[in-house]
């Protein structure tokens, strides 16, 4: 049994909340490498499973990750699975999940190919409180800023985030800044194998503008929360909807098996219940540390995964 945990150049030995992932097979005598997703010389056919990971810079060069996933599942079991590596890094998977019913923060989508000019990003913007400037491909809250509306100099920093994003022909996505993510904050719950293994609150994030600079992410605060069970159903319930649009979409005889991972981040609406912020199932943070046995329980997921090894389906 040869495995490999997938990463990126800038994070080659894994970001350090995996570490503790990789001892683990260790100790139970599986074979395993940590490998570079675009390094041309690993042989990925040489592994029995591929664990996509910490992959974090494919935001700027989807298309040679999407690529990548697809060849890395020619030549062997990778998970999760290029199906959905292409339907989950690109975040119109949220107007997809929306229009199946799950409620998500209030999204305005804008497309390169509208050149829109400033005048007309402007009337896009809301018209009170904060907004949120993203790209519908990131990762880890990069190229992220946030934004006052009544305020002329943040809206025109507002426009300038936007027509930068816009030019390099990425998918701009204009969101409500939910104030319970300053009070509240953002909550992620994390399921193992279609199972629910733990869940962490995440403090505010963004303070304002986004001023470019480099790095693979925000750090993040994390802290361990008992989630209720009203928002661990409606996380079961996303992940449930997000598998049947794929299943919608994939060859009927791929075998129905539940995500590896995931992990579903809700924020509170202006009613207090609870709205999707991001669905994440190919490279997410799964804050391991802060769940007690989750990194044995992920380890024994991953293993189960193997050809021939026995596993549950959907």
């Amino acid at each position: 049994m040869k495995i490999a945990l997938a990463t990126c150049a800038a994070l080659p030995t894994l970001d350090a909340e995996e570490s503790p992932l990789l001892g683990e097979l260790q100790a139970r005598g599986v074979d395993v490498d940590v490998a570079v997703w675009d390094d041309p010389a690993v042989d990925w056919s040489a592994y029995d499973l591929v664990v996509i990971r910490s992959t974090w810079d494919y935001a700027t060069r989807r298309p040679a990750f999407v690529a990548w996933a697809e060849a890395v599942e020619a030549v062997t079991t990778l998970v999760n699975p290029a199906a959905v590596v292409r339907w989950n890094t690109d975040k119109h998977y949220l107007a997809e999940l929306e229009a199946a019913g799950v409620p998500i923060v209030p999204t305005m989508w804008l497309e390169p190919e509208r050149h829109l000019s400033s005048r007309a990003l402007h009337t896009r913007f809301p018209a009170h409180g904060d907004f949120v400037i993203k790209p519908a491909v990131s990762a880890g809250s990069v190229d992220t800023g946030r934004y006052t509306a009544i305020d002329a100099g943040s809206r025109g920093l507002a426009i300038s985030h936007a027509r930068r994003l816009l030019e390099a022909d990425r998918t701009v996505m204009v969101q409500r800044y939910l104030t319970s993510v300053d009070t509240v904050g953002e909550r992620a719950h994390i399921f193992v194998s279609g199972e629910y293994s733990h869940s962490v609150r995440k403090g505010a994030m963004l303070s304002g503008p986004d001023v470019g600079g480099s790095g693979l992410y925000k750090k993040e605060q994390m802290t361990r929360i008992d989630a209720s069970e009203a928002e661990v159903e409606m996380a079961r319930q996303v992940i449930a909807t997000a598998a049947g649009l794929l299943r919608a979409q994939a060859d009927p005889d791929v075998p129905e098996q539940p995500f590896l991972y995931a992990r579903v981040d809700l924020v509170s609406g202006d009613d207090d219940q609870p709205v999707l912020m991001e669905l994440e199932t190919v490279e997410p943070s799964l804050f391991m540390s802060l769940g007690e046995g989750a990194v044995e329980r992920f380890a024994t997921a991953i293993l189960e995964r193997v050809p021939g090894a026995p596993s549950a389906t959907v």
